[in-house]
């Protein structure tokens, strides 16, 4: 199985228009950027699209994506979901007779939301619905996919995070993990623990006293990761620019989270600095595993990384 990270950032990307806060700078002076996230994942001649948001058209191109043979939606959240209509292209460029409907997954309640946006892609033979149900296996071409119910607060009560089961390099089974944009996973299922890769949201860097959208910090998904247990890879992606830098001007933005209690050495007073370039996340999450004792490596994905697991 190969990933793709077609995009790594959160819903308005990074750096954010018209943002001159202290993270934003650093990324445009890095010439770095953060597309909204998706993953795609390709396993012999089929691939599974994991979220469709605005930036589908640029993503899907930059990496040469000739098909896409289903969709999976996480939740309602138009990062998520509203690139949809980018897919008629790969109707448009082909004989009629030579395309099916796209099948795109999702759970009842996201369905409610997305089909009021996008009921004439399906009935113009583009996609086609199919809801799926938490804790429920399926099955789309070489993938077993388990979807399970993720709390992202009350503004995407369809919210899924998926286990997804394929091969790896060496035609062994493998499952991968993906948590999708979530503050918790209620009644953990066992099918959750101990998958090979797992690709966790880290939308801040540390936890805000008011964690209003509902996200996930790095300092809160360490003890995920502890949790999940995962066997192999983990890769941090969904990264966002909420976190205060110290004496950033920019930190009464309305964007801006003032952290509960920041993370710091176990034997430090200062906490550790606030990451804005890519190379700042590694070194950053690096030395946080590093110096808590944290036995993972984890790799911050980036945009149009591709990794064969």
């Amino acid at each position: 199985m190969d990933i793709t990270f077609l995009g790594t950032g959160a819903a308005w990307g990074v750096p954010e228009m018209n943002c001159n806060c202290a993270i934003c700078c650093e990324m445009r002076a890095k010439q770095e950027r953060r597309d909204r996230t998706s993953i795609l994942l390709s396993e012999d001649d089929s691939t599974l699209l994991v979220d469709c948001g605005p930036d589908a058209k640029e993503q899907l191109s930059r990496n040469g994506v000739k098909k896409i043979d289903a969709v999976l939606i996480s939740h309602e959240h138009n990062d998520h979901y509203i690139g949809l209509d980018e897919l008629f292209v790969y109707k448009r460029v082909l004989p009629q007779e030579d395309f099916s409907p796209i099948p795109v997954y999702l759970t009842h309640k996201t369905h409610e939301v997305v089909e009021a946006r996008f009921a004439y892609l399906e009935k113009l033979g583009v996609i086609r619905f199919v809801e799926i149900e938490p804790g429920k296996w399926f099955d789309q071409g070489p993938f077993r996919v388990f979807p399970f119910k993720t709390d992202h607060g009350n503004f995407a009560r369809g919210s899924v995070g998926f286990v997804i089961q394929g091969r790896d390099r060496s035609d062994s089974k493998m499952k991968l993990l993906y948590t999708s944009d979530f503050a918790d996973i209620p009644d953990m299922p066992a099918e959750l623990v101990g998958c090979d890769v797992l690709i966790m949201q880290s939308f801040w860097l540390n936890e805000p006293i008011d964690n209003r959208p509902s996200h996930m910090s790095f300092q809160n998904a360490i003890q995920y990761i502890k949790r999940l247990k995962p066997r192999k890879d983990i890769f941090l992606v969904h990264m966002g620019d909420a976190d205060r830098v110290p004496g950033d001007p920019a930190n009464h933005m309305a964007k801006k989270y003032e952290p509960r209690d920041p993370l710091k050495p176990p034997h430090g007073e200062q906490p550790y600095p606030i990451p804005g370039s890519q190379a700042q996340w590694q070194e950053t999450v690096d030395q946080i595993l590093l110096d808590h004792g944290v036995p993972y490596a984890v790799t911050v994905a980036h945009d149009n990384l591709t990794v064969r697991v």
